[in-house]
């Protein structure tokens, strides 16, 4: 039951686009087409999986036993860098063409605020449940970070989509571009902030 809570919250409670605001330069620069949302969306789903596991793993048996918490943020931002790399080689390889359509957002997922504040809210996050809180475990962490990816990929396709409409739709001419898009994201996060009322 832990885990089905924690996907559902992270999906569509606290999506860590529509609610907290984190990872918006993607958001609205990938957001263009569903294709390339969908890309993105795969890419930082792989990326925020493994690097919360490999950033909880580094946390719970390097820092803080040999009590060098303090380096946490720029050993969590060193593994992402790693992590990054790894996937632009893949993609590169198994798909030129979306790795071409990403172009420089790919290497942006290494600062993407989104993939990092959630490698670094796992290692801080007490979960409340039955009335008792813990720490998130690393089976926990995973599901964590896994699930406000997807919530991170429904936000940009979601998007995405929307904004192939409005590129046919009849726009006044003072709202066309970044002006509509922007107003639609608005929306969207109202939207989702009604989610709020079912947990």
């Amino acid at each position: 039951m832990t885990y089905v809570i924690i996907l559902i919250s992270a999906i569509f409670v606290n999506n860590i686009l529509l609610s907290q605001f984190w990872g918006i330069c993607p958001f609205l620069g990938v957001s263009k087409q569903v294709n390339t949302a969908v890309g993105m969306s795969a890419a930082v789903t792989f990326v925020m999986a493994l690097a919360t596991c490999v950033t909880w793993l580094l946390q719970y048996y390097v820092l803080v036993p040999l009590k060098i918490k303090y380096l946490q943020t720029v050993s969590f931002i060193l593994v992402l860098a790693g992590l990054v790399q790894m996937v632009e080689i893949i993609l590169k390889k198994i798909s030129p063409q979306l790795y071409q359509s990403l172009g420089i957002f790919l290497p942006l997922i290494t600062t993407n605020c989104a993939v990092l504040g959630v490698a670094l809210m796992v290692v801080q996050k007490q979960f409340t449940f039955g009335g008792e809180s813990h720490m998130l475990g690393l089976g926990e962490s995973v599901v964590f970070a896994v699930a406000s990816a997807i919530g991170f990929g429904l936000a940009i396709t979601l998007f995405a989509g929307i904004r192939e409409q409005l590129e046919i739709s009849e726009v006044p001419k003072s709202f066309r571009g970044i002006p509509i898009a922007l107003i639609t994201a608005g929306i969207m996060a109202m939207a989702f902030m009604g989610f709020s009322g079912m947990v």
